[in-house]
């Protein structure tokens, strides 16, 4: 079966990149692809409805819809993350570092540019008033979220996550000790701090996530390289191994998440093949994941990440429904 549990329908801040990459998208639908005066005013127009309806419209899903149709995807899993959500400002207002220093006030001016929905109960309607329109298509659209852990807040937490029909729930370590370090804006962070001290303390964060038991999988595991900040990987095998023997112990998943392989400098999907290899050993469940966050990233590089499971002696990929897990087994032709 051919899946992409990770997928976004929005992420901000609005800048003229993403309105850029927004027409890009919303162009790659397009059949004209002339260039004309015409083919402008069409995308001019198409950008215009875009921003006004936002992104739970059918129109923007239905352009998912497209691709996932022509991926030949069975099933699609949208897990837009907790930040965005008014619901949870106090719980991140919280646990991110908001100090009144040139760090605080970016994270702070981050936060009022990404938390622009209203409430979690929109999207999860949303979702689930659409999920018969795909499964005609025959494609199963799965309802989850990407719920960032923070030590100390797990009981915060999962009051924000309950009462929702979620198929799966993604557990994601962004912040350490406050500071979010996939922001490009905080980038120059990683220079002031001891790698092996900060992948020692990513991994304590990440290993509370999975024995939180507030998750069914846990997000690309060694995001931290992202900007290409990482020591040499024999130093770490000792922190992928507490990671993996902690997801067997708690039997929870995790995901080959192509993201950073053509988002981040890093060019390299999470896990890395090394620590692949660790979490075949220890017998981890894992599923297949482009963490799209436009409706043309969907499936991207979803077909090396397959071929890497194989090549590490998996058969089979986690699918999720109702919080219950699944193995399938993996299918034996590429996405694209």
């Amino acid at each position: 079966m051919k899946v992409d549990y990770h997928v976004h329908l929005e992420e901000g801040p609005y800048s003229t990149g993403w309105l850029s990459r927004t027409s890009q998208s919303l162009s790659y639908f397009m059949d004209d692809q002339s260039h004309s005066y015409e083919w402008m005013e069409t995308l001019e127009s198409r950008l215009h409805t875009r921003v006004n309806d936002g992104c739970y419209s059918e129109a923007w899903l239905d352009l998912y819809l497209e691709r996932a149709s022509q991926l030949g995807l069975k099933e699609v899993g949208i897990v837009d993350h907790l930040y965005r959500f008014h619901d949870a400002t106090s719980y991140y207002e919280k646990y991110i570092y908001m100090a009144d220093d040139a760090l605080g006030e970016m994270q702070k001016r981050w936060l009022h540019q990404v938390a622009t929905m209203p409430s979690l109960e929109a999207f999860v309607s949303f979702i689930e008033s659409q999920k018969e329109k795909w499964q005609a298509r025959g494609i199963n659209l799965k309802l989850g979220l990407e719920a960032d852990f923070f030590p100390g807040g797990k009981d915060e937490l999962r009051a924000l996550i309950a009462d929702h029909p979620w198929d799966y729930v993604i557990g994601s370590v962004h912040f350490v000790e406050g500071w979010g370090f996939d922001n490009p804006e905080t980038v120059d962070v990683f220079k002031e701090r001891d790698l092996i001290e900060l992948y020692q303390l990513h991994t304590s964060y990440v290993c509370q996530a999975i024995e939180s038991g507030l998750f069914d999988i846990i997000a690309h595991l060694d995001n931290l390289k992202l900007f290409s900040y990482r020591p040499d990987e024999g130093l770490l095998e000792t922190y992928y191994e507490k990671v993996a023997s902690s997801l067997k112990a708690h039997n929870v998943a995790s995901e080959v998440n192509t993201g950073l392989s053509y988002r981040y400098p890093i060019k390299e999907a999470c896990p890395s093949p090394r620590y692949l290899k660790l979490l075949q050993a220890h017998g981890v469940p894992l599923t297949l994941s482009s963490d799209a966050h436009y409706p043309d990233d969907l499936g991207t590089n979803l077909d090396w990440a397959q071929k890497m499971l194989m090549i590490n002696g998996y058969e089979a990929i986690s699918t999720f429904t109702k919080r219950q897990r699944v193995q399938v087994p993996i299918a034996h032709n590429n996405y694209v």
